[in-house]
């Protein structure tokens, strides 16, 4: 699989995120500004609660397809090989995404009680 099929995956999950955060859906450079400065403006967390929320529910959209084309091509009704090696990689790589975001979190959660200690 080309790289540029994974970066272009990763790219459009980190432009939905930064976009659920700021709530426009203008380019990249903007959203991400000012998803950074609708964060800092709540206190409570919950754009980025939301966003989170989103990204694992976008998550098991592309597992359950996956799934279904993966049970296709095993049954012989899939057509193309390609759309479930596509599909299964997809919700790999955005696995991994969703995942690094999450321990990323939880590092910085645990930076910070140590400095409150």
């Amino acid at each position: 699989m080309p790289i540029d099929a994974v970066n272009g995956v990763t790219t459009n999950a980190m432009t939905n995120a930064m976009t659920s955060l700021s709530g426009t859906s203008s380019d990249v450079g903007t959203s991400a500004t000012s998803g950074v400065a609708a964060a800092g403006a709540t206190s409570d967390g919950s754009g980025f609660a939301a966003s989170l929320g989103n990204a694992v529910d976008g998550l098991q959209q592309l597992q359950s397809d996956s799934k279904t084309l993966a049970l296709k091509a095993v049954t012989g009704n899939l057509d193309d090989i390609h759309d479930a090696t596509i599909a299964a990689t997809r919700a790999q790589v955005t696995l991994e995404l969703v995942s690094a975001v999450r321990n990323k979190g939880v590092d910085a959660f645990n930076e910070i009680m140590r400095m409150q200690a």
